[in-house]
């Protein structure tokens, strides 16, 4: 028993010494400082919601094409005795030039034996007229009073003046046609194509080629019912001096070099497409060759062309970034002093490229987030930041209780050389 208690004394002496070091210990050591909690939150770029006016506009596309186009033909046949050097392909002729020259000897023939018809009606009428008059002379010197018209000679009076007008009518029909073998241009324009050349023989109404006025060319743009309502057409427009039509920029690569016209709608078509649903709004452009075109460049018929359609000016709409509109109309706002997410039902006039224009749901000033999120909901956690013009970033931190910390949540400003995509 002895042995035992000598073992276990200093064992039990050495327990009570190593844990009374142990709460010594524990009570001399520094208490850790609590670090502040960071706070967990998704970063996302956003941009401010801007205030301004909107001209709303309509994008179309369509050929060009001359208001006014016709196909020469002869009103006579013969064989070609003329042509003019500008009328070819590509020609510019005027109004009332000469084209084209049907051969005229056959027709002047016709003119010569017309007017001795006329000379020999009129010769006859003259001898009936005296012949008329010994008649009635005659009649006086009998005394015959109810001498019949036969007798008067007013039946071959009146059919001798029938035949001088016969014989006149004649004339002018081959006098008509002699001044038709000259085929002249009804209006200044261009030559698209022709199709005869001196000597070869043409029939009434063959085509000898076709020409068009420059004076004006069209451009018919099929549009949608709310593209017409967007412009504040109705179905049954005509431009009129109190009414003008919408402005169009017309558009088109000509040589390698973008080209740009400028025309206005001057009509709607008569009837709504029944295949495409769609009318078509026509635009013109005055002057293609001269005062309307490009520099050196004609908005030539056979172009295809978009046309940008300026409809009526919103004033005081809201503008956020176009990446900021999500499906259903939505837009997520940042909400800085809170550090939060805020979707937001909006209402959409209309988007382009440069933004989402919007009637309410959001306030100036507000922060569009425009980075995506996935799982978004109301409330949830994020750390706004903002790119600056300079390149910087800035950076919204949330305010906090007085407890907690006694920073106020000013924007910290950094710099930054990584794109949006790395504040995921």
């Amino acid at each position: 028993m002895g042995r035992v208690i000598s073992v276990l004394v200093p064992i039990g002496i050495l327990a009570v010494v190593g844990v009374g070091g142990v709460f010594a210990l524990s009570a001399i050591k520094p208490q850790p400082e609590k670090a502040e909690e960071a706070r967990a939150g998704l970063n996302v770029f956003a941009e401010p919601v801007r205030q301004g006016d909107l001209t709303l506009v309509v994008e179309s596309q369509g050929e060009v094409k001359p208001r006014r186009e016709i196909i020469v033909a002869p009103q006579i046949s013969g064989r070609i005795s003329y042509v003019s050097p500008d009328f070819i392909d590509g020609g510019f002729i005027n109004k009332g030039q000469l084209l084209v020259r049907v051969e005229a000897a056959d027709y002047e023939l016709a003119v010569v034996r017309a007017q001795s018809t006329v000379a020999s009606a009129e010769q006859a009428l003259a001898l009936e007229e005296a012949e008329a008059e010994l008649a009635r002379q005659d009649i006086e010197d009998l005394g015959i009073s109810d001498a019949s018209p036969l007798a008067r000679r007013e039946p071959q009076l009146a059919g001798a003046r029938a035949a001088l007008e016969s014989a006149k009518a004649q004339l002018k029909d081959t006098q008509l046609a002699l001044d038709r073998t000259a085929v002249y241009a009804p209006f200044a324009g261009r030559v698209r194509e022709r199709n005869v050349d001196i000597g070869q023989v043409v029939s009434v109404g063959q085509s000898l080629g076709q020409i068009f006025a420059n004076d004006v060319v069209e451009v018919a743009l099929p549009l949608k019912d709310a593209e017409m309502g967007r412009l504040g057409l109705p179905l049954a427009f005509s431009s009129s001096t109190e009414r003008p039509g919408p402005d169009v920029t017309f558009r088109a690569t000509v040589g390698g070099i973008e080209r740009e016209w400028h025309g206005q709608v001057v009509r709607t078509a008569a009837a709504v497409n029944s295949q495409t649903r769609q009318i078509n709004v026509i635009a013109e452009l005055k002057d293609p060759y001269g005062a309307g075109a490009d520099g050196d460049a004609p908005m030539a018929p056979g172009l295809f062309v978009t046309a940008i359609i300026q409809g009526e000016t919103l004033e005081n709409v809201l503008i956020a970034p176009r990446g900021a509109l999500r499906g259903d109309d939505r837009l997520f706002v940042g909400l800085p002093d809170e550090g939060t997410l805020s979707i937001r039902q909006v209402k959409l006039i209309y988007s382009d490229p440069d933004g989402a224009y919007l009637s309410s749901g959001v306030e100036p000033g507000e922060l569009a987030i425009t980075s995506p999120i996935q799982a978004p909901f109301d409330g949830m956690s994020i750390t706004v930041m903002q790119r600056m013009e300079d390149g910087t970033i800035k950076v919204y931190e949330p305010k906090r209780s007085e407890e907690s910390s006694s920073t106020s949540g000013e924007p910290a400003a950094i710099a930054s050389t990584e794109g949006e995509g790395a504040a995921q």
